[in-house]
């Protein structure tokens, strides 16, 4: 079984990426954010030491779990509470992907397993990939998209784009690049040639 972390800015495809591969045999997909959505779930570790860590906040639903809005007014108005709830979360959905790579090695019945991260070279996640795969899409093209699906102005997909990785960066840590320029079908040949390089 390989390992493959996939990384890349935001409107980049990635989702596009993850969907081609999860419908080829033997690949299993995970997905940092919804690992992270599990891991926050009320009677988790996670839970309890968020709790613990924003006591005077109204971050929580009727029913006791986590209002994701609430919390992310909180967390991004002040970087202090940002980095809190990250020292909390990010660690347990890393060990999290160790104790399920781990498993799926041990089973031996994939043969590809991958993982999207936002955060994927920053939190060290190619100590643990065999390789780190790369979705590169020019900066005007994810700007179109993202003011598109998502409603964002341009003020916003530029204030996200300055907050992420540059291009040199994501290339001088990613042994594969897929170039999502050229349309679905390229990207699919791309990967496809990068599976079987593997």
């Amino acid at each position: 079984m390989k390992f493959i972390g996939i990384t890349g800015g935001v409107g980049a495809g990635k989702s596009a990426v993850l969907d081609y591969l999860a419908t080829k045999p033997g690949v299993r997909v995970m997905l940092a954010d919804e690992i992270a959505h599990e891991l926050m779930e009320p009677g988790t570790d996670c839970y309890e030491q968020i709790r613990q860590a924003f006591p005077e906040h109204d971050i929580y639903k009727e029913d006791g779990h986590f209002d994701r809005i609430k919390l992310a007014k909180v967390i991004f108005s002040d970087e202090n509470k940002r980095a809190g709830m990250n020292g909390i979360v990010h660690p347990a959905v890393k060990a999290y992907v160790v104790a399920e790579a781990k498993r799926e090695r041990q089973e031996g019945t994939l043969a590809l397993l991958v993982l999207e991260a936002a955060l994927l070279i920053e939190e060290h996640y190619d100590e643990i990939c065999d390789e780190l795969w790369y979705i590169y899409t020019r900066e005007e093209i994810r700007e179109a998209r993202l003011m598109e699906s998502r409603g964002y102005s341009r003020e916003k997909v530029q204030q996200i784009f300055s907050s992420q990785l540059k291009e040199a960066e994501y290339r001088k840590h990613c042994s594969v690049v897929i170039d999502n320029n050229e349309g679905l079908e390229e990207m699919q040949r791309q990967i496809d040639a990068a599976v079987c390089a593997i």
